[in-house]
């Protein structure tokens, strides 16, 4: 994804350190009052703001803003607190009924009173439509069926046990909609989009996708929504613009320029570590926060493709890669080496592929094609799209490989992001490059969405051992501390199959000029990016 995971234990304030006195919390007499929109610029450009065909980062920013969702996770925490609802709980023990109801005199706003009957609408018209990219297969694949008692009470069944379906309502995959606005049967054009959160769209002005070709939104315009009634108890900001970028640099222009106030983590590593250079110095009036980030990054095959899809040629990849060195070379330390498909800090994270693999051998890898019957060089092609750094660290994942003298590899570019999603959903590619940011705070989030039945990436690979067996019994358990075997489990076999390999996760570096505020209240490691935290410091 989505698009957004989070630790286990620590809070917020564990998690993310200021680099400087830094884009600071806000004060009584701060930020908010001010009419002037705060505009924050970001590369993870998207396509379309739809909850049914929405599952990437660019999406759930806006719609974690202006949607709610029966629950949702407050900065800092990882357990889901009541939002739309006013309570949610399981009947019994069996983890398969899960009941939620509603907040009185919800709107939506448009005017529209919000009711059992729309959230009942948003799920099942999500599983309906089951857009390709959407998140009906990755999050709600054990939902059966979702009923309506009375206007302000929701029942959800599910086919199997899920013990973590709260934290599933909570992401932007649970937004609700406007059962009177929204088609059951396909996804809502973009200018359309109403919602119940604390924002409601102004308007979207749109720009040409990376490629030149269709038209994506290029900045969305927000203000305060007054019909809000939710968990969200003061906005710090009356009007709030989020503006994409096709390229880190032009993002970096218009905050130098002043044309936006404040960056996503979307910054090229070099200028996001000048930032920070420049305001430990006391000048360029940009500071920075630095934090634990929830992305991830992996290299993905196409696993039925004839020369990647041989797990020989996957695994001495594998041990090959020089993690470490692409973390300093190709991210300037921005990043840090990542060793299994759960990123450190996530309860049930391992070191499977170290593990498996060791430090990067060239005679190791020798061995395992020679042992498969595979004669070297082997060719394929790595695609990588959006960022610039993305190109970068193509090359040094190419030179890796070629150094050894058992591949050669073609580096290519997908420049257009729906392009490139579709391409791999469609087995274009052999091998490339994708990030992810989870959707909830739980290791399942890793292994469910990215390597269950072909995954989110779309890589075709399945290990029954996992997806029948492993997953059902974790999915039983409410304590999650006592499913630590069964993920250790996968993530071994995950390392030994190599479906996609872990490069790194991120550091988040986020910049913001110097009458922004609050900035650092809402980088923790869930993902979310809580607009209504920011404000602008008077004077």
């Amino acid at each position: 994804m989505s698009a957004v995971t989070r630790l286990a234990v620590l809070g917020c304030a564990g998690l993310v350190a200021s680099t400087v006195a830094a884009c600071g919390s806000s004060t009584p007499g701060g930020a908010g009052g001010g009419s002037k929109a705060i505009t924050m610029g970001t590369t993870a450009v998207t396509s379309t703001f739809d909850p049914a065909g929405a599952y990437d980062a660019g999406s759930w920013m806006v719609l974690a803003n202006t949607h709610q969702t029966l629950l949702s996770f407050p900065a800092g925490a990882t357990t889901p607190q009541p939002d739309a609802a006013q309570s949610c709980s399981f009947a019994g023990g069996s983890a398969t009924e899960y009941t939620c109801t509603l907040r009185s005199g919800l709107k939506f706003a448009n005017g529209h009173p919000l009711t059992a009957q729309d959230v009942v609408f948003s799920f099942t018209r999500m599983k309906k439509i089951h857009d390709p990219s959407g998140p009906a297969d990755a999050l709600f694949s054990t939902l059966a069926s979702t009923e309506a008692k009375g206007d302000d009470q929701v029942v959800f069944h599910l086919n199997a046990p899920d013990a973590i379906f709260p934290s599933k309502i909570a992401t932007a995959a649970g937004s609700i909609v406007d059962h009177q606005v929204y088609p059951a049967a396909s996804l809502l054009p973009n200018s359309r989009m109403v919602g119940s959160g604390p924002y409601k769209v102004d308007g979207i002005d749109e720009m040409s996708a990376a490629d030149g070709g269709a038209k994506v939104p290029g900045t969305v315009h927000m203000s305060a929504n007054p019909d809000y009634k939710g968990s969200i108890t003061k906005l710090e900001n009356s009007a709030f613009n989020l503006r994409y970028f096709n390229e880190a640099a032009e993002m970096k222009s218009a905050l130098d320029s002043g044309d936006i106030d404040l960056t996503d983590s979307g910054l090229d590593p070099k200028d996001a570590l000048a930032y920070k250079d420049a305001s430990l110095k006391g000048t360029g009036g940009v500071k920075v926060v630095e934090g634990t980030g929830a992305e991830s990054r992996y290299m993905v095959f196409n696993t039925k493709d004839p020369v990647v899809g041989r797990t020989a040629v996957r695994r001495a990849i594998a041990q090959l890669l020089d993690r470490k060195a692409i973390a300093r070379d190709s991210h300037q330390r921005t990043v840090q080496a990542l060793y299994s498909v759960v990123p450190a800090g996530i309860l049930g994270s391992d070191t499977a592929f170290y593990s498996e693999y060791g430090d990067p051998s060239v005679a190791a890898a020798r061995r395992i094609l020679r042992t498969a019957g595979i004669k070297a060089p082997v060719d394929f092609s790595l695609t990588w799209s959006r960022s610039s750094v993305n190109r970068v660290e193509a090359e040094q994942i190419k030179q890796q490989l070629e150094a050894s003298g058992l591949f050669s590899v073609e580096v290519k570019q997908e420049a257009d992001w729906t392009t490139f999603t579709k391409n791999w959903q469609r087995g274009v590619y052999q091998a490339y490059t994708v990030s992810w940011v989870p959707d909830y705070p739980d290791a399942d989030n890793y292994i469910v969405p990215l390597v269950v039945h072909g995954g989110a990436f779309g890589n075709s690979w399945d290990s029954p051992e996992i997806s029948d067996r492993l997953v059902p019994q974790t999915r039983k358990v409410a304590d999650r501390s006592a499913t630590l075997d069964q993920f250790a489990a996968m993530q071994r076999i995950v390392a030994h199959g190599s479906p996609l390999i872990p490069l790194w996760q991120s550091k988040s570096f986020y910049a913001c000029k110097d009458d922004i505020s609050g900035l650092e209240s809402t980088v923790d490691v869930t993902g979310i990016f809580r607009f209504w935290q920011i404000g602008r410091i008077d004077g």
